[in-house]
């Protein structure tokens, strides 16, 4: 049976802001590696994880002759993991809304997620972001530097070719992946009215939530920003 490896990232500058998102697919029984990536002027973090998976999936669905195949797919997401495993079926039988009745973010990219996955096996596997692994770093790099607007070679080819020869190993050291709790803030994070956005410093985040029914944190590194996106974002 065909098994299709997944790995997945999507990063913006500011949320909203300028983003991009890497994705690659690897076939376990061609021995074929897939490299995926784009971008978006204005956008947030959590549309740039969706776009990846979503990404992934189509371009799996254009592959010719595979018959009967399952995929595991690696992103450290828990948004995206979370809300297709789970939260997806209560919003599709209350009409694309929250239980507090307010339309869910991110519907359209939900629906296309929701067709792509019907009648698929796939694993799904959280992993810390920066953590190590190969894969997830290479699509962090793709991502990045396509919201930055830097030119990426993206590869398609035979996996004896590709650059990334430990692309499979996804084993990582737990120690390395302790969140920095002191020190100089790398962003601040506010939710006011559902609506999740990052400030670069104390003031505009300040002059946010200012008399409004709010809440913020001030975080010390990007996987903390992006873990904290995805738990308000859910919300």
């Amino acid at each position: 049976m065909e098994h299709f490896i997944v790995f997945t990232d999507g990063a913006s500058r500011g949320n909203p802001g300028a983003g991009g998102y890497g994705a690659i697919v690897v076939s376990l029984v061609s021995k074929k590696v897939w490299e995926f990536g784009d971008r978006e002027d204005n956008t947030t973090n959590n549309r740039m994880e969706m776009s990846a998976i979503v990404r992934a999936l189509e371009e799996i669905d254009r592959i010719p002759s595979k018959g009967d195949y399952e995929i595991t797919i690696y992103t450290d997401s828990k948004y995206v993991i979370q809300g297709a495993t789970a939260w997806i079926f209560g919003w599709q039988k209350n009409n694309w809304q929250t239980k507090n009745k307010t339309d869910v973010l991110n519907r359209d990219l939900w629906e296309r997620l929701a067709t792509l996955i019907s009648n698929k096996k796939i694993d799904w596997r959280h992993v810390p972001g920066h953590s190590g692994i190969p894969g997830n770093e290479r699509v962090d790099e793709i991502g990045t530097k396509l919201a930055d607007h830097e030119p990426v070679d993206l590869f398609i080819g035979s996996f004896e070719d590709y650059s990334v020869r430990d692309i499979l190993n996804t084993e990582y050291d737990k120690s390395s992946v302790k969140k920095k709790k002191t020190g100089k803030a790398y962003s601040y994070v506010s939710v006011v009215g559902g609506e999740v956005k990052t400030h670069s410093d104390w003031n505009s985040c300040k002059i946010r939530v200012g008399g409004k029914k709010s809440k913020f944190k001030k975080v010390f590194s990007e996987e903390e920003e992006k873990e904290l996106i995805n738990e308000w974002s859910s919300k």
